[in-house]
């Protein structure tokens, strides 16, 4: 045994471990440390790619609409032009956050459906139940305007008398469960496009077993997607330790 390993003895005869054995358990736990904050930075990488790819694609489909509305409504347009401004900037302030209060969140759906309601008018009509219980509550940052999105597009856009649809939520047993439903032809043949794909990726990535979106045609007709998510007001942080 070499003099670096040799234990340290007291006159009762206690030793303490050797010099070389606390050193390599120091460095075992700084290599551990280093490889969990890596997997967290990963972590949180794949998030802000998850969310970055929504604003282009609402984007798109928005600038979309508002080329549309120029050749026949040029003051639809010009209010729509105002109201994603308005819109890019309440999202902007959030920039790098994963998660908000629902209270928040619902800002942030307001704001998409008052473009939404320039360019359908009457057609379009929403309703909301939200227990106030559940406003203090954390969700994914951005995540009903992907699910009301698709409501729109398959629900609402396709009919010419337009259609509802309604955003609830409420608190059981630690769960809180965001639903939204339209009350269009329903499912069909269903086929997750970008919005629903992304946000299934995204509870993946935060919470993974913990939470679901479960999609599907409404007992009363018509569509739902329906998010199960812990109830918490503390964040989380983006490791996959979680799961």
């Amino acid at each position: 045994m070499s003099a670096n390993s040799t234990p340290i003895c007291s006159p009762a005869g206690r030793c303490s471990p050797s010099v070389t054995a606390i050193e390599y358990y120091r460095q075992f736990r700084l290599r551990e440390l280093k490889a969990s904050q890596l997997e967290a930075q990963l972590a949180v990488a794949q998030l802000e790619v998850l969310k970055m790819q929504l604003q282009p694609h609402f984007l798109f489909n928005t600038l979309h609409a508002i080329s549309a509305l120029m050749y026949r409504d040029v003051g639809s347009a010009d209010r729509m032009v105002t109201r994603l401004s308005d819109f890019l900037r309440l999202t902007l302030d959030s920039a790098g956050v994963q998660e908000v209060t629902l209270k928040r969140e619902m800002e942030y759906l307001d704001k998409y459906l008052e473009i939404e309601q320039v360019r359908f008018g009457d057609r379009l009509e929403v309703r909301r139940a939200i227990d106030p219980a559940t406003l203090d509550l954390l969700v994914p940052n951005l995540v009903l305007q992907p699910l009301v999105e698709n409501a729109v597009r398959h629900g609402i856009a396709p009919r010419a008398s337009g259609g509802r649809i309604e955003v609830t939520s409420r608190v059981h047993e630690g769960t809180l469960t965001i639903e939204v439903l339209d009350d269009g032809p329903g499912a069909g043949a269903i086929r997750e496009g970008v919005g629903l794909s992304n946000t299934r990726a995204r509870l993946e990535q935060l919470y993974g077993a913990d939470a679901r979106l479960e999609i599907g045609n409404a007992p009363a007709g018509g569509f739902s997607a329906r998010l199960t998510l812990p109830a918490r007001t503390e964040p989380l942080n983006a490791s996959p330790d979680r799961r």
